[in-house]
């Protein structure tokens, strides 16, 4: 599968199934549709014939020529543009077949072991942002702060289902988690006591709006969280109209400073200010590079999700103009690395070398199987997202897993369960999308969120324009 764009003056091919990205002249980027059905036909005819060979057949040259007629160069030059991209095809970086769906049974029969959980310290806040899914903190349900017990008992089942794995993550959420602070200490020196005598090392996270952020909080977690989230929706009157206390009053002012005394004091490093845009600041690539000025370096802000209803939710007529803002922030940022400004923004964050494992690539954050979020009060969800929705109540802390059925169910959740994302050549980079996101929209955890789908492949054509820029300043 290929997919061809050009972005920010860069024609861009991305071989689907190899990961490979090419920047091309003109005539090669126009050459490679053409060539395509060219290889394929030749790969399916060809007896004996091996791609490790270093001479291309001369047959398949002169298919190519045929090809390649109406191309507005000479002959010489079409042989050289087909003998550069069969060169790619026999490398495995163009043309190449989909080696995943091979992985699909493995994939669903492995061994499940939960790797993190999201512990719902509070299920309670001091801020009454519009578009929370938690409903202030409440989840569908009752406000309840987590006892040390229940987040002993949590920590205890991690360790027990998480097999052979060694690095273990848990993520204070809620809510507010700073609500439930002395239990959020509590929590990490009991797991710290646990890393040696089941050979487990922890890693800690915090999200948290920074109304109760102080020096003594912000010194424990440069010394115990390996990451903290800080929560900011960009410019002050966007912030402040979606993120205000109860009694209305923004909360603006009262976390900037402290924020950014976080990110210095993390030498910008192992955090995220994340904020969230709506239909209130389409115009959202102003707010990430307010943030940027405010001097955070590490920076995400993402669609919001919500019912139609909602008068700040993102309707499919905005979706021109958020394709457009992700080009602008883009080129912008482009700019600024330039001059040494530069900073990362998360989701043009991609990885072109490496990549994530096959798992990732084919089920994403493994929500429901190794990833679970837990209640104040020891209910086990697949994530943050479904909880207090009843029909995805897994289990409890005391007894396990108890409904293995929505386990598997989420074990066949993958990009090759989805019809929408089978022809997609994002499907490798997002894998399938959030699960939540289908279920509510769809009623099922394999469809696709449409507007989602949609903003993801323009940050993904973006982030590999980011790369192949950032290339030719090295």
């Amino acid at each position: 599968m290929i997919h061809q764009y050009t972005n920010n003056g860069y024609p861009i091919v991305l071989d689907v199934n190899s990961g490979s990205v090419h920047v091309m002249d003109e005539l090669s980027y126009q050459a490679v549709p053409l060539l395509e059905p060219v290889w394929e036909a030749w790969q399916e005819e060809s007896v004996g014939y091996s791609d490790q060979e270093e001479d291309i057949p001369e047959a398949l040259m002169e298919r190519a020529a045929k090809a390649l007629r109406k191309l507005p160069c000479t002959d010489g030059e079409k042989r050289e543009i087909a003998g550069e991209l069969f060169a790619l095809a026999q490398a495995g970086q163009l043309y190449a077949k989909d080696i995943y769906e091979n992985y699909i049974f493995d994939f669903k029969n492995r061994q499940t072991v939960v790797k993190a959980l999201c512990l719902h310290i509070a299920h309670d806040c001091n801020l009454a942002c519009r578009y929370c899914f938690a409903e202030e903190g409440e989840y569908h349900g009752r406000r309840a702060l987590m006892s040390l017990e229940v987040g002993k008992k949590a920590l205890d089942f991690l360790v027990a289902n998480s097999g052979n794995r060694v690095n273990l993550e848990v993520d204070f959420f809620g809510g507010e988690p700073l609500l439930n602070w002395q239990v959020v200490k509590d929590l990490v020196a009991y797991g710290r006591s646990l890393e040696e005598p089941y050979h487990k090392k922890f890693r800690f996270t915090l999200t948290t709006n920074g109304v109760l952020l102080d020096d003594e909080v912000l010194e424990f977690c440069n010394r115990e969280m390996g990451n903290i989230v800080l929560s900011i929706d960009g410019r002050k009157k966007i912030h402040d109209l979606m993120r205000p206390f109860r009694g209305g009053q923004g909360s603006y002012d009262r976390v900037v400073p402290k924020f950014q005394k976080t990110a210095a004091s993390r030498n910008q490093m192992n955090y995220y200010v994340r904020g969230t845009f709506t239909r209130h600041n389409l115009d959202f690539s102003k707010d990430v590079l307010h943030l940027a000025d405010l001097g955070f370096e590490q920076i995400s802000v993402e669609p919001v999700v919500a019912e139609k209803t909602q008068e700040y939710a993102l309707k499919e007529e905005d979706i021109p103009v958020l394709l457009e803002e992700y080009d602008k922030l883009a080129k912008e940022m482009l700019h600024r690395r330039r001059e040494g400004k530069g900073f990362h923004f998360f989701h043009f964050m991609i990885d072109l070398e490496g990549g994530p494992c096959v798992a990732k690539r084919l089920s994403g954050c493994g929500s429901g199987t190794e990833y679970l979020a837990v209640t104040p009060w020891g209910d086990l969800y697949p994530c943050h997202q479904f909880v207090g929705q009843e029909e995805f109540l897994m289990g409890n802390v005391d007894e396990g897993i108890l409904r293995t059925d929505i386990r598997d169910s989420f074990k066949e959740c993958n990009v090759y369960a989805k019809e929408k994302c089978r022809d997609c050549f994002a499907k490798f980079y997002c894998s399938g999308g959030c699960a939540a996101n289908s279920y509510n929209f769809h009623g099922n955890i394999t469809g696709a969120y449409e507007i989602g789908c949609e903003l993801q492949r323009k940050r993904i054509e973006c982030a590999i324009m980011l790369k192949a820029a950032e290339a030719e300043l090295e």
